[in-house]
């Protein structure tokens, strides 16, 4: 299929037209004229080509920009249609909800692609056994500020059960003690994360039961509730669900060579540990939707440039003192 052959006519969105049936849509915004002040969005990704500045470009999923191209988004959603469709729906939404629904709103969502099957065919060409000690987690408190470092440098800081659990306790124990003014969330080793452990995907197999269990451990929950004291630092790959987690941070700082992904679309499902809720409320909705329909690896000073980091700093002394100082 060509791309072209995924450009609709704007007043296929107005309200009482036929709706697109495609699994994407784009939007030519440089030729279409004014519309009218509410759309009546298909469910399914619809971006917006050209001037972000139209009157429709607010209201579309999301408006291209560089470093994430038409072609490859087009490919992503095109490979796991079902995924990207409840992604932008579950998007829509959560400007209008708190934080606390929103992580509901997300756990739900990531709950029907949990038993889809784009996801049950990617875990299928992706089984792999786990043969790695347990993560782990250190937390260090002096005076108030509490130090919360992902320490399983071995399996790249990846999120295992036991990592969640710690952490779901460690900013639990943040969010309730008021005497604890400065949160510092860090990793040991040369990558922050590389997302969740992909060995357990699949072990909870009932939907119902895994939304439950979100429901009671996410460590977004807790991390939410004290986000305006804490700070990220961020070195190397920063994936998945470790980018969810340092999302929540008031501020975020990275180091040169520190990158930022969300690969959950390729799995069939959406990025669920709290990652859509912070992401929108950092980076926008749009730039969010980006993010998870493409894919695509963005470098520190690209993230920079979106309002994913507050700050890249050049040496990991400075990091340091940033974080701690």
């Amino acid at each position: 299929m060509s791309i072209d052959d995924l450009f609709i006519d704007a007043r296929r969105l107005w309200p009482g037209e036929t709706v697109w049936d495609g699994a994407i849509a784009f939007v030519d915004l440089d030729r279409t004229a004014d519309g009218p002040d509410v759309l009546a969005l298909p469910p399914c990704p619809v971006i917006g080509i050209g001037d972000p500045a139209h009157p429709l470009g607010p209201m579309l999923d999301a408006v291209v920009q560089p470093p994430v191209g038409a072609g490859l988004l087009a490919r992503q959603v095109l490979a796991t249609p079902r995924a990207a469709a409840i992604t932008v729906q579950l998007l829509r939404l959560l400007p209008s909800l708190p934080e606390g629904l929103g992580l509901t709103a997300e756990s739900l969502a990531y709950a029907v692609l949990q038993g889809s099957e784009e996801h049950t065919r990617w875990r299928a060409a992706n089984a792999r056994a786990c043969d790695r000690s347990e993560g782990r987690v250190a937390v260090t408190r002096e005076d108030a500020r509490l130090t919360i470092t992902l320490d399983h440098p071995e399996s790249g800081n990846a999120m295992d059960r036991a990592m969640r659990d710690r952490l779901c306790e460690a900013f639990t124990l943040a969010a309730l003690d008021t005497g604890i003014t400065r949160i510092v969330l860090r990793a040991n080793g040369r990558v922050f994360s590389l997302g969740a452990e992909l060995s357990e995907f699949g072990i909870t197999t009932d939907p119902a039961s895994a939304h439950a269990i979100r429901a009671r451990t996410l460590p977004a929950h807790a991390a939410a509730r004290c986000a305006d004291r804490l700070e990220a630092r961020v070195q190397g790959a920063c994936v998945g669900a470790g980018l969810e987690l340092a999302a929540w941070a008031r501020r975020i700082t990275a180091l040169p060579n520190a990158w930022f992904q969300l690969p959950e679309l390729a799995m069939g499902i959406l990025p669920g540990a709290g990652g859509c809720v912070a992401l929108t409320r950092r980076i926008g909705r749009q730039r969010a939707a980006l993010m998870i329909l493409s894919g695509k690896r963005l470098s520190a000073r690209q993230a920079l440039g979106w309002g994913l980091v507050d700050a890249v700093v050049d040496e990991p002394a400075r990091h340091e003192s940033r974080a701690h100082g």
